[in-house]
């Protein structure tokens, strides 16, 4: 009896942690969808952290876009490039995790950890880590069509001037 009794607990606790860390779904996505944005949400973290520029944007569709902060939103490959080498020279050890993907009918959020020193050109050599999310809209081929990013740029700003401990 006790056997079973421990058996029911671990498999609550694997559920448990299932659902807190997992990639979710709201809506009746298929587990081959589920994976498939799985997979791309890692091979984007990858890529982020690969110190290509070129490898995020190729996430894009061509005429994908990404708008930060409400900012205007920036168009295409080209823009989303340059945007993200941006952060790539300013923070050469940048690394980017995924906490967490929640897959809803109309979107994809993409929950991310930033961390880095800020040793590019004119750089303050301090130390940053930052959370975000990115709100994916997929064109029909599979691409990020659209995406929406947030994060505290206060507080980043204020990390890049003071830093913080590592």
């Amino acid at each position: 009896m006790q056997k079973i009794a421990n058996l029911i607990s671990i498999s609550i606790l694997i559920m448990l942690l299932n659902f807190l860390f997992g990639c979710r779904s709201t809506d009746n996505t298929s587990a081959e969808e589920q994976s498939r944005i799985s997979t791309f949400g890692e091979n984007y973290t990858a890529a982020w952290n690969s110190q290509k520029p070129e490898n995020v944007a190729a996430f894009f569709s061509t005429d994908g876009s990404l708008s930060v902060n409400n900012q205007p939103p920036l168009e295409g490959r080209d823009a989303i490039k340059k945007f993200t080498e941006g952060f790539m020279i300013a923070f050469p050890d940048l690394k980017l995790v995924m906490d967490s993907l929640i897959i809803k009918p109309d979107v994809t959020e993409y929950y991310w950890t930033f961390s880095g020193t800020n040793a590019g050109p004119s750089g303050t050599c301090n130390f940053v880590k930052f959370s975000g999310v990115e709100r994916w809209q997929f064109d029909e081929s599979g691409l990020i069509k659209f995406s929406k990013g947030n994060y505290d740029e206060q507080e980043y700003k204020h990390q890049v001037e003071f830093g913080i401990e590592e």
